[in-house]
Formats: C-alpha cells, structure tokens, sequence
C-alpha cells in the first residue's frame, strides 16, 4: 500500500527499472498518478522530484515527466588506448567504445574545429608550455545516430602537429587510426595516459550543443598523453553526457 512519496517514488522505480514504462515513455499525468496509487497530487510531485534528482525521469515542455535513457554506451578504459587498435589498426578510441558496444560508427560520426592560439592555463600546465606559446585547439563534437553524445577538445604544441592531419578541421578522424597515429608518424608516439574524471551540472552552452535535458549532469574527462621519455603530446578536456556513458576499467593490479 502506497503511504507517502518515498513508497510510491519505490514503486514507480521498480517500475522503471522493469522497463514498464520504458526509456522515453511519458508517465502518466499526476492526476492519474494520485488516483492510481490512492494519494495526492503532492505526494505524487513529491516522489517525481526524488525520481529526477536520481536521474530516472526528465520534464520535458509539452510531453511531461519523460522516463529518462539509460547508458546506452560503455566508454572503455585502458583497452581503448590498446596500440593494436591504433598504431596498428584503424580504430580510433570512441570508434572502440562503439564496438564493444555493439554499435556502428562512421567517421562523420565526429565533427571538428581547429584553431591556433594560445593555451588555457590548465593546458598550458599540462602541456609544460608557456602560456603564451601557440598551441593548436582540436575541438570534437560526436553523435551517436545523429544524437550528440560528447565534446572533446584537444591542445597541442603547434610545433609538434603543424602541418600534419590533426590541424585539418574536415570531418571525422585524423587518420585511420586517429590523433594518435599521426603523433607517431610525427616522432611522438604516445605512451602513457593520465586521466582525471569529475562529475558537474552542464554550462549553457554545454546544454545547447549536447541537446542535455534539464537535470542531467555531465562526467568530464581530462586526458594527458606522453611519450615513453615522459613528453606531454596532447591535453584534452572531454564533457560527456552522463546518461549516455557506462564507464569501465580493466586493469591489473600493480605490485
């Protein structure tokens, strides 16, 4: 028996989590609710505001209260750097997060800006530059079957990518086996990657250009690749919508 909102926010969950009502559903109208489950209106917005600060519905302007997708793509850890992939094949890192998967990709999938100037404080840190030597500015937008699933935003020396494909704004990856390759072909392979990950509600713009549904959070990733001799090559800032990621890592244990 359904006795305040926490009871009947329980009930709706287990609902969902059963797939009834289903990712994208509408729930029904509150009036609706109150009379199914013998309370009242604000006990039923009440229990829908605990369910949206969890993540599992969304107000949407002229739908209502939308039953909110779950993670629809693992987003690999070590294995997506794997040189295999890379160095030696054609498979660029969000293309093996698409395959494990199980999801297709293309190469317009990924959509690109490039700039020359200078460093943000924090790349030029990471870079171990000045702040005031030029850097290349790679920015990404990726789609999963048209919808936007993350940005990546790349720096570079200039010196280290000028005049290779990674300044080259056409769309999709710079090579077949992406960025990357071509710092290897470039004399800087990459090595090692450092990866720092935090969690954030969505700036305005974030919100416009990844499409975000209001009270959605976003993970953000902040990516630092060096040589083998310890080289900083690349510092990216990725901004990732949180209900379209499952992250995971495998990896062994150290001694």
């Amino acid at each position: 028996m359904t006795h305040g909102y926490k009871e009947l926010a329980g009930q709706l969950r287990a609902q969902i989590a059963q797939g009834t009502p289903a990712p994208g559903d509408t729930l029904p109208r509150q009036s609706d609710l109150a009379d199914t489950y013998g309370v009242n209106v604000k006990t039923v917005r009440a229990a829908i505001a605990l369910l949206e600060a969890e993540g599992l519905v969304t107000p949407v302007r002229r739908r209502g209260t939308v039953v909110r997708e779950q993670p629809t793509m693992r987003r690999l850890g070590t294995e997506r750097y794997a040189k295999s992939k890379w160095k030696y094949g054609n498979t660029v890192a969000f293309a093996a997060d698409r395959e494990a998967s199980s999801q297709t990709w293309a190469p317009n999938d990924q959509t690109q800006t490039v700039e020359l100037g200078n460093p943000t404080p924090e790349a030029a840190e990471a870079l171990g530059i000045d702040g005031e030597e030029h850097v290349y500015v790679r920015s990404r937008l990726i789609t999963l079957e048209g919808t936007p699933t993350h940005t990546l935003t790349s720096y570079y020396r200039a010196s280290d990518v000028a005049g290779t494909p990674l300044v080259d704004p056409q769309p999709g990856p710079a090579s077949q086996g992406g960025g990357f390759a071509v710092l290897t072909l470039a004399g800087h392979e990459p090595h090692q990657v450092t990866e720092a990950i935090n969690s954030r509600m969505p700036t305005p713009d974030e919100t416009d250009r990844l499409k975000i549904p209001a009270g959605e959070p976003v993970m953000v990733l902040k990516r630092t690749v060096r040589t083998a001799e310890g080289r900083p090559v690349e510092f990216a800032v990725g901004v990732h919508r949180a209900s379209m990621f499952s992250w995971q890592y495998t990896f062994d244990m150290p001694d």
